[in-house]
């Protein structure tokens, strides 16, 4: 790990020698509040043409995500204020954020704490220490996989929609109602198409916390919402993954 003079000094002889490239390019949302590690984020991945905005804390993060355009978040796990996990609920429970990658960086490099972070939403996981050249390789993934995403959403015909307002599903002229928590589920699994989810995640996000419910549940709900979509002729859309969970995939034109 560099020292901070160091990041200082690279940063100075980058800024003087103009290769920052950052016009038109993806806009990044550091969320670190080390300030050593936060320049260092900033410095290689500005070197890697894209532009960056620093937050020390997750009150301001929360402001900036709020208020800003962002391609992709790096965020730290503990800060002051908003934790990294509060900070991560909010984008994926936002129905304007919730496409956004995120890519947390944190030193608690225990396997329960990577995977708690991914069961909420996280799209990559980056342990501290780490090499700057592994972060931006981290962030250039991510970032091709949301353009195949919203390329092959965008482009694809008579596409699935939700209709924001009343629990339906439509392709096309056609319609089919939905019970609310089948509603609410295949909301969450659209979200992010490819994306597995499990059943405790599921429960935890479409029921919510404060209410026990067996994980049963999930299945026959899924069963049901395979029947509504079969009146689209979209049921192999809700596709199970073997003893992981449920995901949504695009259809097969």
């Amino acid at each position: 790990m560099l020292e901070l003079n160091q990041v200082n000094l690279q940063y100075r002889t980058l800024m003087e020698n103009n290769i920052e490239k950052s016009g038109g390019r993806a806009a990044i949302l550091i969320v670190e509040d080390e300030a050593s590690i936060a320049r260092l984020m900033s410095l290689h991945l500005r070197a890697a043409g894209y532009s960056t905005h620093v937050c020390e804390d997750g009150d301001s993060a929360l402001e900036a995500l709020r208020d800003g355009s962002w391609r992709l978040v790096v965020l730290d796990r503990m800060l002051p204020g908003a934790n990294g996990m509060k900070i991560l609920r909010w984008i994926k429970n936002s129905a304007s954020k919730a496409q956004l990658p995120v890519l947390m960086v944190t030193a608690l490099g225990m396997s329960s704490e990577r995977v708690q972070g991914l069961n909420e939403g996280a799209d990559d996981y980056l342990p501290k220490p780490f090499e700057p050249d592994e972060l931006v390789a981290r962030v250039k993934a991510l970032l091709r996989r949301s353009r195949v995403v919203e390329s092959g959403i965008t482009n694809m015909k008579n596409s699935i929609q939700l209709d924001p307002d009343v629990p339906v599903v439509f392709e096309g002229k056609t319609r089919v109602e939905l019970r609310p928590l089948e509603y609410k589920l295949l909301k969450l699994l659209m979200e992010k198409p490819g994306k597995t989810r499990d059943r405790e995640y599921l429960l935890d996000h479409v029921w919510g916390r404060d209410v026990f419910v067996e994980a049963r549940t999930v299945d026959v709900t899924v069963k049901r919402l395979r029947k509504a979509m079969d009146q689209l002729g979209r049921k192999e859309c809700i596709e199970t993954v073997r003893s992981m969970g449920y995901r949504f995939v695009l259809p097969r034109e």
